[in-house]
């Protein structure tokens, strides 16, 4: 079982937690304007790199708090782990 570490509550086991994609994504400032074609590129199409990437993750079955992680997606390694609205150091 591998070790999240969780910004607020410390490292806990990994089923604690839910994977909510690709980190640091706006929201569309006026989404009732985007055609079809670019609602679905903003819904479905996320990068999908080879080593380290950020994402959002939850905390579900601890503080419910969302934060963002750097993972390395060859290893699955956690590399960083902060809270939601600040940068990777």
């Amino acid at each position: 079982m591998q070790l999240i570490k969780c910004p607020w509550c410390g490292p806990r086991e990994e089923v604690e937690f839910h994977y909510g994609g690709q980190a640091h994504i706006a929201y569309p400032a006026d989404p009732a304007a985007l055609s079809d074609e670019e609602w679905a590129r903003f819904v479905f199409f996320r990068d999908n790199p080879k080593g380290p990437f950020a994402e959002r993750w939850s905390h579900t079955a601890g503080c419910r708090r969302w934060f963002n992680a750097v993972r390395d997606t060859t290893t699955y390694q956690f590399l960083n782990v902060y809270p939601m609205g600040e940068r990777s150091s």
